[in-house]
């Protein structure tokens, strides 16, 4: 494998690691009556933050800055404030504040209400209308409003998750995303009105037993207009459709586009914002309900990772693909943010394959070094979520792999989003072990089609991704050369005593109860259930202030490991489910590398 000197620049610094440290920003949000002051996320301080911006004076600012990193924030509509969610070390349990647009002393946003994980946050363009959505432990999910002067009332409490969709334009009304049926994959909707009096409901989970989710994409901008934009599931896929929320009307888009479809309002409500993905790409459009004149607008081929319609008709998106890094661009030409800085280098671009499966067709990404032929050694990176996919967008982890000479392949698994709602839902009660057969399936592919070494196959992957690598692991002990597990659920039964409540409700869900409701399900899939038979080197990296994947579950299964002599290392940090900090991504990076550099040498197929 090439060594990192065969990739540095004149400043010494390999291709790998400029990556990490190239300025990097988020799609800049705005102010919905302010629209000249945005706020957008950046690593330039070596830390991912939260910035102001003020487009017509060009000034920028840093507005938050803490050791682990500030990403949760929310711009008022009249501009005048910056909300950000004040955690501990990334631990996503915290209290809303607020500081001043342009600088100023940051207070409680909201008093009267104690520290929980967020559930939402609406904020009414008077900038006195708040709706807080809350989770705890003890009290399940709440949603509070906020009125003037007077403190928080609780418009909203249920055991089941919870979390606040939109407020209407005028403050009338809001909309919530609930799951008192008890299923924590598909949401209904309810509409309150601020005194908690409920107004409409819309509900795909009632008369049948199969079950779809609802989403509350946004009400229509205008003063007066009862008109909520809504996601379904009604033909299999995620579509848009417009919902009055006085009248009970449902208007059906039936936009005839491929793969899902969501949506957004333009900013005086005459047009749509449509966002589409198909089988890892995506794209987008413009809109007219009245006409129903639907026009592509002009992106590149890659990934569109977030867009948002402006003022005066322009549309702002964040773009890249595998090869190229991410941009801020507009559909009125050039790049809306260009950090000063070094470059990202860019990377290969990915290949797409499609393999049989046992539940059908298999969609994988591959890269591997230019020019290069197998066998390789190859990275299965596998992605989080579960409900989540990997797309034809910039990622440094898998270029940094490419760099060192290995092939990456990326796999869209059942229980992946962005394949219909029958690929999403599939992986119920078999939780962990149907993923796990797509793997193989696409494994199998890769060492016969002659690109992997089947001698150095690396099983990597962090949150679910990192659950999936140990239960890998140890339910495929003769497959894989070493495993890469970040962040993982390695303890199921733990895991789920010790987690966020709203990972308990999602557990639930997809396992068909609790661990002594199930108690069989939950050892089917639980990674410790299989850790004696692990033959691979392990490494596992965790947070331990982690909500998601907490350390302690972490801990059962290493001490598992430790006990037989297995060949194992772990990497703790002071941090949550990932870090912020740019250097501690590297570092992350480097130890893996290290890891698979020493364990993989000498072997040979």
């Amino acid at each position: 494998m090439p060594d990192d000197a065969a990739t540095r620049d004149d400043a010494g610094m390999p291709d790998w690691e400029k990556r990490f440290r190239a300025p990097r920003v988020s799609l800049p949000d705005w102010a919905q009556d302010a629209p000249d002051r945005s706020l957008f996320v950046s690593n330039a301080s070596g830390t991912y933050e939260l910035y102001g911006w003020d487009r017509a004076t060009g000034e920028q600012r840093q507005v938050t800055d803490r050791p682990n990193g500030t990403t949760d924030g929310v711009l008022s509509p009249d501009g005048e404030w910056i909300w950000w969610f004040d955690d501990t070390d990334g631990d996503e349990f915290g209290v809303w504040k607020r500081q001043p647009f342009h600088g100023g002393a940051d207070e409680a946003a909201v008093a009267g209400l104690k520290a929980s994980y967020p559930a939402g946050l609406a904020i009414g363009r008077d900038g006195r209308t708040v709706v807080v959505g809350r989770s705890t432990d003890e009290e399940g999910s709440t949603i509070h409003v906020v009125r003037g002067v007077g403190g928080p009332v609780e418009v909203y409490r249920h055991p089941e998750s919870a979390g606040v969709g939109d407020l209407s334009h005028d403050g009338s009304l809001i909309a919530i995303e609930h799951t008192e049926h008890g299923d924590a994959m598909h949401s209904a909707i309810r509409v309150l009105r601020p005194d908690g009096s409920v107004v409409a409901e819309l509900d795909d989970t009632k008369g049948g037993t199969v079950e779809l989710g609802l989403e509350v994409l946004g009400f229509a901008p205008v003063d007066g207009d009862t008109r909520l934009l809504v996601g379904h599931q009604r033909r299999g896929r995620w579509e848009p459709m417009v919902w009055d929320v006085a009248s009970g009307k449902e208007t059906d888009l039936a936009l005839e586009l491929p793969g899902d479809v969501s949506a957004e309002w333009y900013p005086d409500g005459s047009a749509l914002l449509i966002a589409h993905s198909f089988e890892a790409r995506s794209e987008l459009w413009r809109f007219e309900p009245a006409t129903r004149a639907l026009v592509r607008l002009d992106t590149p081929p890659g990934s569109v990772s977030g867009a948002t319609a402006r003022p005066d008709g322009s549309v702002e998106f964040l773009w890249s693909s595998a090869a190229e890094p991410p941009v801020v661009r507009s559909t009125s030409g050039g790049v809306v943010l260009d950090p000063p800085g070094m470059r990202s280098p860019g990377s290969v671009p990915v290949e797409d394959v499609w393999v049989e499966g046992p539940g059908g067709r298999i969609h994988a990404l591959v890269q591997k070094p230019a020019g290069a032929t197998g066998p390789l050694p190859t990275v299965f990176e596998i992605h989080g979520g579960p409900t989540w996919h990997d797309s034809d967008s910039f990622a440094g982890g898998p270029a940094a792999w490419v760099d060192h000479g290995y092939a990456v392949v990326r796999v869209n698994y059942r229980g992946s989003t962005g394949y219909g709602r029958e690929w999403t839902d599939a992986l119920k009660h078999r939780v962990g072990l149907i993923e796990l057969e797509d793997i193989a399936a696409v494994r199998e592919w890769a060492v016969t089609s002659g690109l992997a070494d089947p001698a150095k196959l690396v099983l990597a992957g962090g949150s679910w991704g990192g659950y999936l690598t140990l239960l890998g692991l140890g339910t495929q002990p003769d497959a894989w050369a070493i495993g890469l597990a970040a962040v993982p659920v390695a303890d199921y039964v733990t895991a789920y005593h010790d987690e966020m409540e709203a990972l308990k409700a999602m557990d639930r869900t997809l396992l068909g109860g609790t661990p002594e409701e199930v108690p069989e399900r939950f050892e089917a899939s639980s990674p410790l259930t299989y850790v004696d038979a692990v033959k691979a080197p392990v490494y596992i990296s965790a947070g331990v202030n982690d909500p998601r994947c907490p350390i302690h579950q972490i801990d059962n299964y290493v001490d598992r490991l430790a006990a037989r002599g297995a060949v194992h290392e772990v990497y703790r940090y002071d941090a949550g489910h990932g870090s912020l900090v740019v250097d501690e991504r590297i570092k992350q990076v480097r130890l893996e590398l290290d890891f698979a550099e020493r364990h993989l040498n000498g072997l040979s197929g």
